[in-house]
């Protein structure tokens, strides 16, 4: 792992930073997970007394928070974009690209937010979805059906995530399906269709999985917007 301490020997240290010291941390989930950051530990990764990193962050939840926030920083949404379908593929690829980046990053952002109240959770965490809101309800979707859809897609995209880094093969140099995904441990038993579907399993294209999940989901949307664009029957 590159240090995220560039001084060398005798030379001054570089003046610290909110940014310098959060992407210091980032650095350290990416290469050890969530468990190694603590401040001490990150006071060694910066070779600064861990004291002096109170200023950055005032805890460790703090530095957990920072830490989300610095990745979703990277997500880039145009709120006023009148292809709004276009705007979700687009950030839905970003957001996994975002989390086969940083793997240990996303449990901050998956479950974490859930022992925080709306309200209180850090601004950055919550940019996306004020401009998922102002994207839909600008599409023509009733503020409160906005509200909706949002819960629909991220419920849908961070169980996609999920389910894609859950998908471990075993073996990378087993030829056999079976073996490499370890699932020839199961009963045949009690397992015959899991263990039929090992070409597909072994087949898993994660992009490929998430725009075809887009499309069901996408296109319920868009019938829902026309339904309601085109107001009650008579």
């Amino acid at each position: 792992m590159t240090s995220a301490n560039t001084s060398g020997p005798g030379s001054p240290k570089p003046r610290l930073s909110r940014e310098i010291v959060l992407a210091a941390a980032l650095e350290l989930v990416d290469a050890e997970g969530l468990d190694a950051l603590t401040m001490r530990r990150l006071g060694q990764q910066l070779g600064r007394d861990p004291m002096s990193l109170y200023r950055y962050a005032e805890n460790r939840a703090a530095l957990l928070d920072g830490v989300a926030e610095l990745v979703l920083d990277e997500l880039s949404i145009q709120p006023d974009d009148p292809d709004w379908m276009a705007q979700l593929r687009f950030l839905a690829h970003e957001l996994r690209r975002l989390a086969l980046e940083h793997p240990n990053v996303v449990p901050l952002l998956v479950t974490r937010p859930l022992s925080t109240p709306l309200g209180m959770r850090p601004l950055g965490t919550l940019r996306p979805l004020e401009q998922i809101l102002s994207l839909l309800v600008a599409a023509g979707f009733e503020p409160a059906d906005a509200l909706h859809v949002y819960r629909a897609y991220y419920g849908f995209l961070y169980g996609h995530i999920l389910n894609e880094l859950q998908e471990y093969v075993v073996d990378p140099e087993e030829n056999e399906v079976l073996l490499r995904l370890g699932l020839h441990r199961l009963p045949a038993k009690e397992f015959p269709k899991l263990r039929a579907l090992a070409p597909a399993l072994a087949e898993y294209d994660g992009s490929a999985e998430l725009d075809q999940g887009l499309g069901i989901l996408l296109s319920g949307l868009e019938a829902q917007l026309s339904r309601t664009a085109a107001g009650p029957a008579a």
